[in-house]
């Protein structure tokens, strides 16, 4: 079984900044690729950014380009979300999501949509107030 934890939520100011931290434990497997996800109340699960294994490539949303970094941890299977000049509308269960590149699949999909993903975390509440 996989566990995906994340960390680091909470209440903030807008202006102010949060890091969001995801550590992966449990069965070994190979990752492909992490991302963080984000709902708002009566809202779909968006994607905020994202990172491949492969290259360190990042991927973020258009709203968080130039306010968000994605990052990895290379001696565990983690990621850091920091987020600064945080905007009332950043307020959401902020969730982390892993993809395992061993798994058989057919068809190709973009990492930035959530079913690109197999293991997912709990989420964490970050809260922006103006």
């Amino acid at each position: 079984q996989v566990h995906v934890v994340e960390s680091g939520g909470g209440l903030v100011q807008a202006g102010g900044s949060l890091r969001l931290s995801c550590v992966v434990s449990g069965r070994a497997f190979n990752v492909a690729a992490m991302g963080w996800f984000r709902q708002a109340p009566g809202k779909e699960r968006d994607f905020v950014a994202g990172i491949r294994w492969s290259g360190d490539i990042t991927y973020y949303t258009d709203s968080v380009k130039g306010r968000f970094t994605i990052s990895r941890d290379n001696a565990k299977i983690a990621v850091y979300l920091q987020m600064n000049s945080l905007k009332p509308e950043d307020t959401a269960v902020y969730y982390c999501a892993a993809r395992d590149s061993g798994l058989l699949r057919i068809g190709t999909i973009s990492y930035l949509n959530v079913n690109a993903y197999d293991y997912w975390g709990q989420g964490t509440q970050v809260t922006v107030s103006s």
